[in-house]
């Protein structure tokens, strides 16, 4: 039997923050993408520009780097905005930057930037014959979107989603170098304070391991449902 030295139970904790921060994290990084992929594909050379702006400096900056950043300048960025409201205004408030929040945001934004590029490469994929068939068929543009673009796009952005999830899922643990207690700094902390490292990140590398391989067969069924009515050579 394994001794944990009673941190059995905060790994659990960690490894649940972890699950969290990670599903949040997606679910912002597809919106983003979305918006993103939306943006370089519009006919607005501004919202192009945008849109190739931020998936340049994403995918140019290391990703650890953003999240001190991000995490850490935009702290004192927030406390020279609400001295300048009391200085101003004699408004006190004071607005303390969320280790989980500044987590969700920064691997979203970072991941933003790569599902946009998935997401993109996926809708220039659709047959536009289709796009041309619901429009013969009178359907509005959202209709269009839900019933035929989105369900192909998927089919094609399912890989490269599943990949981007997975590196996502290992991104998780840099939130441990701006103090957020996940999985990864809690069996740090056990490591340092029973000098066996080997067996905390066994633990912890296991429990990324099994989350991935739930996930690889989530997907899977994704796909398999997408594929519905598509044969091998299509």
């Amino acid at each position: 039997m394994i001794d944990l030295h009673g941190y059995g139970p905060r790994l659990f904790e960690g490894a649940m923050i972890t699950i969290q921060l990670g599903v949040l994290s997606l679910i912002l990084s597809v919106i983003l993408g979305l918006l993103t992929a939306s943006a370089k594909m519009s006919r607005s050379w501004i919202l192009h520009r945008i849109g190739t702006l931020y998936t340049t400096i994403i995918r140019g900056v290391p990703d650890l780097v953003l999240m001190m950043l991000l995490f850490f300048g935009g702290q004192i960025g927030i406390n020279q905005v609400t001295d300048w409201l009391y200085y101003q205004f004699d408004i006190d408030i004071f607005i303390n930057v969320n280790e989980f929040v500044a987590g969700v945001l920064t691997i979203g934004l970072i991941f933003g930037a790569y599902m946009g590029e998935t997401f993109r490469g996926a809708f220039m994929a659709v047959d536009n014959g289709q796009i041309e068939a619901g429009r013969a068929y009178g359907m509005t543009n959202w209709l269009m979107f839900r019933r035929i673009r989105f369900p192909l796009m998927m089919r094609h952005a399912l890989p490269g989603l599943s990949n981007n999830w997975m590196v996502l899922l290992k991104t998780t643990a840099l939130v441990s170098v701006i103090g957020l207690s996940d999985m990864v700094r809690v069996a740090a902390e056990a490591s340092k304070a029973t000098r066996e490292p080997f067996t905390f990140m066994l633990i912890v590398a296991a429990i990324y391991l099994l989350i991935a391989s739930v996930s690889e067969w989530g997907f899977a069924k994704l796909q398999k449902r997408y594929d519905v009515g598509f044969g091998e050579s299509n």
